[in-house]
């Protein structure tokens, strides 16, 4: 693994500063946004205005690397999505943040598709695998290094968002000054929405609820706890277990992924995600002095939300992987590039859905809402997932992909690679056997 990590220790350095910059922007957005008075659908479109703009430069980033280079693509969009964060504090209008978040997604996006394509050029066939593993880890753990980061200013104040602007500019030195190989960008035309949706019902319709989850959560999270009388420090570390659930969680559902029917898999995390809804919601009642409607947070029901955090943070990221390998199971090799094009887009359609439905729920029944509507998209997931269980046999488990923990944040070049790979290790030890598999070191 050192021998892998020495050739990408730049890029992966990077990366961890852009994550740094861009989850410190992420929490800031509902930390400064509840400090102007934004209301809670107001935060809602900036939130989706996000994933509108990282799904569009998804498609249009690749026809521009093959224009003008990776180079000059990476370092404008750099520029560009530096200048947007710092403009954030100077613009406290909801229209102007939608704009700018449109900007920062469209810009994020094209970042991902360039370093994941310099990163899957620097990989072989045997060392791919652990590539994407440390890639994902280095993104999580930048995220979660960025939610203490904000407990380093005030939100009020310009300094954090310079701050997050100022990672970002200085990410793409370590990156610009050590990639010498320009890698091709050739990524398949996405697949229909219907022919995926022919080929995997449950893989189509189960990212497109992540989507609507993992949205919910990275973009809502912030503003639900400055609702409900959260602390900023109190608010940094409750995104902070969203993620860390994922870091812990991604080693169980990727072993039991290559040993078991995955649509029980499924069903079972997704419960696990409901039932998690149900303590945060739950969890209004212990505080005391506050209802469900908002109030002072007290510690009696600090604890219990974040380990609902935990857990539906926890089982949202491996659920992604787990339907991306799902999906791929019933797709031939052929088929897989298209499909990842189709499965990012579908993703980012529930994406943009998803805070809007929570900041509806949340502008109309109290924060607590959060967690209902939360809560509902993981139940619609596992009720789904009981149903398809009717309607198809399972496929034998020794036919089935291998499981890589990829990331909702990846673009489809990182979802490409790892379906790439993942095709060539079941061809390769089509049997798991008793090995217990790896985890997000060393990923299956």
């Amino acid at each position: 693994m050192i021998g892998v990590l020495s050739g990408i220790w730049a890029l992966l350095l990077g990366i961890v500063l852009i994550m740094l910059g861009n989850g410190m922007h992420f929490t800031l957005i509902g930390l400064r946004g509840g400090i102007e008075g934004f209301s809670s659908v107001e935060l809602a479109v900036v939130t989706s205005g996000y994933f509108a703009g990282f799904l569009s430069g998804a498609r249009i980033t690749p026809r521009m690397i093959r224009r003008v280079g990776h180079v000059r693509v990476f370092a404008a969009l750099g520029s560009l999505m530096s200048a947007g964060l710092i403009a954030f504090p100077l613009l406290t209008e909801p229209w102007a943040w939608t704009v700018l978040r449109l900007l920062v997604g469209f810009c994020m996006s094209g970042v991902y598709v360039a370093a994941e394509s310099w990163l899957n050029a620097a990989a072989t066939n045997e060392t791919r695998g652990k590539v994407l593993s440390a890639y994902m880890i280095a993104q999580t753990l930048g995220i979660i290094g960025a939610q203490g980061l904000l407990t380093l200013g005030d939100a009020a104040t310009p300094v954090l968002f310079i701050g997050a602007s100022i990672l970002v500019s200085v990410s793409f030195a370590p990156i610009l000054l050590s990639i010498t190989p320009v890698p091709a960008v050739d990524m398949a035309r996405p697949m229909s929405l219907h022919r995926l949706f022919a080929a995997s019902p449950l893989g189509t319709i189960g990212i497109f609820l992540l989507g609507s989850a993992y949205a919910t959560q990275s973009g809502m999270g912030a503003v639900f706890g400055g609702q409900v009388g959260m602390s900023a420090a109190q608010i940094s570390l409750f995104v902070a277990m969203l993620f860390a659930g994922a870091l812990v969680l991604q080693y169980p559902v990727g072993w039991l992924s290559d040993r078991m029917d995955r649509r029980s898999l499924v069903l079972g995390a997704a419960a696990l995600g409901a039932a998690s809804c149900a303590l945060g919601w739950m969890s209004g009642a212990w505080m005391p002095g506050a209802d469900m409607s908002g109030g002072a947070l007290a510690d009696g029901g600090l604890w219990p939300l974040m380990a609902a955090a935990f857990l539906a943070g926890g089982v949202t990221t491996p659920l992604y992987a787990l339907l991306l390998a799902y999906t791929n199971d019933s797709l031939s090799a052929e088929d897989m590039p298209a499909a990842s094009g189709g499965l990012v887009f579908t993703f980012g359609l529930g994406a943009i859905a998803g805070p809007m439905v929570t900041g509806w729920a949340m502008q109309g029944a109290g924060p607590f809402a959060f967690w209902p509507a939360l809560g509902a998209t993981f139940a619609l997931l596992a009720g789904y997932a009981l149903y398809r269980m009717t309607q198809r046999p399972p496929i034998p488990v020794e036919q089935t992909e291998s499981y890589l923990g990829v990331l909702p944040s990846a673009s489809p070049v990182a979802i490409e690679a790892a379906g790439a790979w993942s095709a060539e290790q079941a061809e390769a030890a089509p049997d798991p056997g008793p090995d217990p598999g790896p985890g997000p070191a060393d990923p299956r």
